[in-house]
């Protein structure tokens, strides 16, 4: 289980990033970059819990953001609000496109069934898995 699942999700990072090649952003800046967009003023713990990813990797993510002025951060207090900037704005349609392109390449080489059986068993597994 532990190298077949290394495997797979290699294997679809790689297609992932090759979706998003077109804007310069690896999957996880661009999924990142449109929950920003979606939600202006999110906060990082939201995109810990919907990325499924740690703090410290979402930190790094947003840093990257802001070095290529897509992202600005806040602080109000303890607390961090994450905003998209008008470069940002403009491109959500380009990333948009992207998401539609990743799924056609999976979907088309694992089926639209599989694919979304796929991804609801693997959501179930790691809802049982302890973190």
């Amino acid at each position: 289980m532990y190298f077949s699942s290394n495997a797979l999700a290699r294997r679809m990072e790689k297609l992932a990033n090759e979706s998003w090649k077109k804007v310069d952003l690896t999957a996880s800046h661009a999924y990142l970059l449109m929950l920003v967009i979606e939600e202006p003023g999110i906060q990082p713990s939201a995109i810990v819990e919907q990325l499924l990813l740690t703090p410290s990797t979402i930190t790094r993510l947003i840093e990257k953001l802001e070095e290529k002025k897509l992202v600005t951060r806040t602080t109000e207090g303890k607390l961090t609000n994450v905003y998209p900037t008008p470069k940002a704005k403009k491109m959500l349609p380009e990333l948009k496109d992207c998401v539609d392109h990743f799924y056609q390449a999976y979907s088309s080489i694992l089926g639209k069934e599989e694919s979304a059986r796929m991804a609801g068993n693997i959501n179930k597994l790691i809802d049982k898995l302890p973190v």
